[in-house]
């Protein structure tokens, strides 16, 4: 048998641990409160929307990969990647549902304890994600002006996100890459009702299609669970960071990435 041989890690070339791979002293050291004294509760929210920037991270890395694996077309051979990888997005975005869960057991009264000292910070401003909205179709140039405190590298992120095909692009390159029209609104919906009615011959297009309306309702999910727990939390209180809080949120309700998935139902 071999001796077991360890893997060198960091510039000092000390072995690799778990805390040292992860991080850990930084992480652990990156929630820092700013109510004095201390609001019991200020660690959970930092907490809990440190993690959800995590999880937009990780979206963003799956949403990415997908995107780019239906750019390449059925004749690329990543169309099983990019279902694959979508299923996974599926499974994280209920995990930010639930999430909604654990802030919940924060009351009102406890949140307004450091409220206040938030100001003007704002989940208005988290620009991955924005981002994600972007890259999954949402795209609208407005956001990235009204933007405040965001650094120069955050504002490029932006803007490449703009110019950058989405999800729904790479969507319609799939559907030409099997012979089927992606031109006007028109050829694209009888495109989807022809895969609609021969899901035999094309199993992989209408998988990829579900897949991203599983995408398009989870996000609705989210953002209707979110605007109900700000409702609980503020109740008609503006936002920290100058947005009319529960009510800008409700006003975003409507979106819809993917008009033309949802039209379909009623073309069946």
């Amino acid at each position: 048998m071999t001796d077991e041989s360890f893997v060198s890690f960091g510039e000092q070339g000390a072995q690799l641990t778990y805390g040292s791979y992860l991080r850990l002293p930084q992480l652990l050291d990156s929630q820092h409160l700013e109510s004095d004294p201390p609001a019991h509760d200020e660690l959970l929210f930092i907490t809990i929307h440190q993690v959800y920037e995590l999880w937009f991270k990780q979206l963003l890395h799956e949403v990415t990969a997908a995107r780019d694996a239906m750019l390449a077309g059925a004749g690329g051979g990543r169309l099983w990647w990019a279902q694959h990888l979508l299923a996974r997005v599926h499974v994280i975005e209920r995990t930010l549902i639930q999430q909604v869960d654990v802030l919940e057991t924060m009351t009102p009264q406890d949140f307004l304890e450091f409220r206040q000292q938030l100001a003007p910070a704002s989940g208005f401003q988290s620009v991955q994600f924005r981002e994600l909205e972007f890259l999954s179709g949402a795209k609208d140039a407005s956001y990235v002006q009204r933007f405040k405190g965001i650094t120069a590298a955050e504002r490029q992120h932006l803007d490449d996100r703009l110019a950058e095909p989405t999800l729904w692009d790479a969507f319609l390159v799939v559907l030409g890459s099997v012979g089927l029209a992606a031109g006007s609104g028109e050829e694209i919906t009888a495109s989807l009702r022809t895969v609609a009615h021969d899901r035999d011959q094309y199993a992989v297009v209408w998988a990829l299609a579900e897949a991203l309306l599983q995408h398009d309702e989870l996000a609705a999910s989210w953002r209707a669970r979110h605007v109900v727990m700000v409702e609980r939390m503020i109740g008609a209180k503006s936002g920290t960071g100058g947005s009319s809080g529960a009510t800008y949120l409700r006003s975003r309700l409507p979106v819809q990435y993917y008009p033309l998935l949802w039209e379909l139902r009623s073309e069946l």
